[in-house]
């Protein structure tokens, strides 16, 4: 089985992208450099009319990817893609947002729910698509990953959950790619072709990730 899910690489106005490094103990690509990111869950399906604005075209793909961008991206680093009434970032308390991470983590709360709660709603806009992949079927876990960019709210700083990530920073994208080229940084293709579409729309491309290359599971680190 397939299963939906969502990747968001986070860049600053430096356009730095934010990268965590999975612990080693996880089924799926433990030890590997990835983006925040996970499955699609249905709680994000759910969406509710009077806490989205701008949304986008359901033919593509289905609007739950958008959610669980967002979601896990609050989750897994902290940054909350929400704003007031007013058109500002939102940023809650800081044991307000650690307590909502941990419901999230634990399932006790969907992220429509946050948003109903603390009187926010969620820009459709905050999140730009550029592409999806498919895990090999050689993997024993198989995603149909929808790939997201998001700027960091000029409000916020990423505060990576330990339970999920093990080393989290800043780096620019041509020195990833460098470091993963000298074999001292372990990529997925998926992150080496998000990281190269960028560094291509960068140069005067288009922000669009090309045809999927073959690839096979487990994946050269």
């Amino acid at each position: 089985m397939i299963k939906p899910a969502s990747t968001v690489v986070l860049m600053d106005q430096l356009n730095r992208v934010y990268l965590t490094k999975r612990p080693k103990t996880m089924k799926f690509l433990g030890g590997y450099y990835v983006f925040p990111g996970g499955s699609v869950e249905h709680e994000d399906e759910e969406i509710k009319k009077d806490y989205i604005k701008n949304e986008k075209d359901p033919d593509a793909f289905s609007l739950g990817h958008y959610i669980a961008a967002a979601r896990e991206l609050f989750e897994e680093v902290g940054v909350l893609l929400a704003n007031h009434d007013d058109g500002t970032f939102a940023k809650l308390k800081n044991q307000t947002e650690w307590e909502y991470r941990r419901q999230l983590l634990n399932g006790e709360i969907s992220f429509t729910q946050i948003l109903r709660q603390e009187n926010l709603y969620f820009d459709f806009n905050h999140l730009t698509y550029f592409g999806h992949r498919i895990t090999p079927k050689e993997s024993p876990i198989r995603f149909d990953t929808r790939f997201f960019i998001a700027k960091l709210p000029n409000n916020q700083s990423p505060k990576p959950e330990q339970n999920e990530i093990d080393e989290a920073f800043w780096m620019n994208p041509v020195d990833i790619l460098t470091a993963y080229q000298e074999g001292k940084m372990p990529l997925v293709p998926p992150t080496i072709d998000s990281l190269e579409t960028i560094l291509n729309h960068q140069n005067g491309g288009e922000l669009m990730m090309g045809k999927q290359r073959p690839e096979r599971f487990p994946f050269r680190t």
